[in-house]
């Protein structure tokens, strides 16, 4: 396809500098217990998380969309599909809540935002620009060097990936943030309007690696 850029990078190889991802989407073609992509950051501890997102996928079996580990804790933070319902599986340090009778419908852009509150434990998703209830999880921060992927769900640090719980789909507009965002913030993200981007990871300037095949195309070719 035209501007199809094919990212085979070698796991260890970094890449220059931090990348403005703005108007791009990462493209997981196949099921694999390898291919990935490993976010970068030098922050380690993480007293509250916000995550945010743009997926799209046809799958009806479970997979991981993003995971984050410890050597403490192989969910530190997750967010995982977990099975052919539309049901959310959000873990934190190795706590776990399930959000289930969500409208997560295949071969459909979605936009979606976890939160996560270290003091009182609670959780919550917001899925299209709809907020679930409020779950509790697990207290306590996160704490000690993580590491940061899309595209599988780790059982070890680091690795332990299963090709069955493999992400196929794309991926865009990442960000993170160590803190419970506001209401507002949030809203603004699902309405594709100016927010702040991401303090731990931003889509705007995304310190990433690739593993194996993933591959890269413009918002404009896919959406």
């Amino acid at each position: 396809m035209e501007k199809l850029i094919l990212l085979m990078v070698i796991f260890g190889t970094c890449c220059a500098a931090p990348q403005d991802l703005s108007g791009k989407v990462f493209v997981f073609p196949k099921e694999t217990n390898t291919d990935c992509v490993v976010l970068m950051t030098p922050k380690t501890r993480f007293n509250s998380v916000t995550t945010c997102l743009r997926y799209q996928s046809d799958l009806s079996r479970t997979y991981g969309i993003f995971s984050l580990a410890t050597p403490t804790f192989k969910n530190a933070f997750l967010i995982y599909k977990i099975n052919a319902e539309s049901d959310i599986e959000l873990n934190a340090r190795d706590g776990k809540a399930y959000f289930t009778s969500l409208k997560l419908d295949a071969n459909t852009w979605h936009s979606m935002c976890a939160t996560w509150d270290s003091s009182t434990g609670l959780a919550q998703l917001w899925v299209d620009g709809k907020a679930t209830i409020k779950k509790f999880v697990q207290t306590g921060a996160i704490i000690t060097a993580p590491i940061a992927i899309l595209g599988q769900e780790q059982d070890t640090y680091g690795g332990g990936f299963d090709a069955k719980q493999s992400f196929i789909g794309m991926i865009t507009d990442f960000h993170m943030w160590d803190t419970v965002i506001p209401t507002c913030e949030i809203r603004r993200y699902m309405e594709d309007k100016h927010f702040s981007p991401g303090n731990v990871f931003s889509w705007k300037a995304l310190d990433f690696q690739v593993k194996g095949q993933v591959l890269m195309e413009l918002v404009s070719e896919v959406m």
